[in-house]
């Protein structure tokens, strides 16, 4: 028997109908072709998932789709305007923190959360900030310097972390 569920969605309101153990990764990647969060180990070790509930970030391999109703859901894509790279998503390119790419969407989402609480973090508030995030590539020094230029322009004030659209 389907659920029907609303929330909102990178800034939109949506409608749908769920499975009552429907989980929200298949629901963003299926329903709604959100390909930004991967299933990759599907119990919660790997953040490649990552997306953000009500501004929080959740592992949607672990989040039930009937959750979401009534609440916000952002993933990678909902934090640009337009079609623009956010500030971490530049600082990742530039730094060479991206290589496969499975697991960015994950990182991304918990960067730009980091920046929003915290403009000025060190090395180590970093790395403890994304622990939850694994990589298989780049072996995360290039993801943490990514970090750091990130913070680095958003403190000049040249540019600012992603704010969800709300249009």
């Amino acid at each position: 028997m389907k659920i029907p569920i609303e929330f909102t969605l990178n800034g939109q309101k949506v409608r749908t109908e769920v499975e009552p153990n429907e989980l929200l990764l298949n629901l963003l990647r299926e329903k709604f072709g959100y390909t930004g969060p991967k299933y990759v180990c599907g119990i919660g070790e790997c953040g490649a998932c990552t997306v953000l509930l009500d501004g929080e970030p959740v592992l949607s391999c672990l989040t039930l789709a009937v959750d979401v109703d009534g609440h916000e859901v952002t993933t990678v894509e909902g934090l640009a305007k337009s079609r623009e790279l956010t500030l971490v998503q530049k600082a990742l390119i530039e730094e060479a923190g991206v290589q496969c790419g499975y697991c960015t969407p994950g990182f991304v989402i918990m960067i730009d959360k980091l920046l929003k609480e915290n403009p000025n973090p060190t090395e180590e508030e970093i790395r403890d900030y994304i622990r939850g995030n694994l990589c298989r590539c780049t072996g995360y020094v290039n993801i943490v310097k990514a970090a750091m230029k990130a913070a680095e322009e958003l403190r000049k004030g040249t540019t600012k972390v992603a704010e969800i659209s709300k249009e």
